[in-house]
């Protein structure tokens, strides 16, 4: 894919986890986000799903040097899909832009065994509001699905491997979203 760009849509938009110097602030419609597990990892995490009705924020950025191989390894358990005129941004042009998703029927909701992990969720709210503020943050919460799930609270020792330190108004509106959405959070072993 020549002039190649990604749309993230999770930890992809919190900067601090990526050098994608060439990233800009976009939208794709048609798709909405899900915590959802698979076997190829022991937690839940994000994909998206079609959804006709949907729009999601997030960020595109250029895959360096048009190649594929560093990111599809960041992004083991996805698939590549084409989305480029679904997406809207910045640019002065229309490159080829893909978006990252679990390939329907390989995903399942996540579980006890597979939770998702708090860590994770503190990356992707900061990114978000980092990126579009608390009412960006809040937009990002509404239109993702799974807060059933329960959640390993691994904030002390973070497992997630990208994961970042909150700064105290990051870490209220995480903890006072978690609650409005009645999160089950729980402490305990390593999934």
């Amino acid at each position: 894919m020549k002039d190649a760009f990604f749309f993230g849509y999770g930890s992809l938009v919190n900067r601090a986890t990526h050098h994608f110097s060439d990233a800009h602030v976009a939208s794709v419609r048609g798709w909405r986000r899900a915590w959802r597990h698979t076997d190829l990892r022991d937690v839940a995490f994000l994909t998206v799903v079609p959804d006709a009705d949907s729009v999601i924020d997030g960020l595109i950025a250029g895959v360096p040097g048009d190649d594929w191989a560093a990111l599809d390894e960041r992004e083991a358990a996805y698939g590549r899909v084409p989305v480029s005129d679904h997406v809207n941004h910045p640019l002065s042009h229309q490159p080829e832009i893909a978006i990252y998703a679990i390939q329907a029927g390989n995903h399942r909701a996540p579980t006890q065994d597979h939770p998702i992990l708090l860590s994770y969720i503190d990356v992707v709210l900061q990114g978000y509001l980092r990126e579009f503020g608390q009412a960006g943050a809040q937009r990002f919460i509404d239109t993702t699905d799974g807060w059933h799930a329960p959640v390993l609270d691994d904030r002390a020792a973070p497992i997630y491997p990208r994961h970042q330190p909150l700064t105290d108004t990051e870490r209220t509106f995480v903890d006072a979203a978690l609650e409005t959405l009645g999160v089950t959070r729980r402490t305990g072993a390593r999934p």
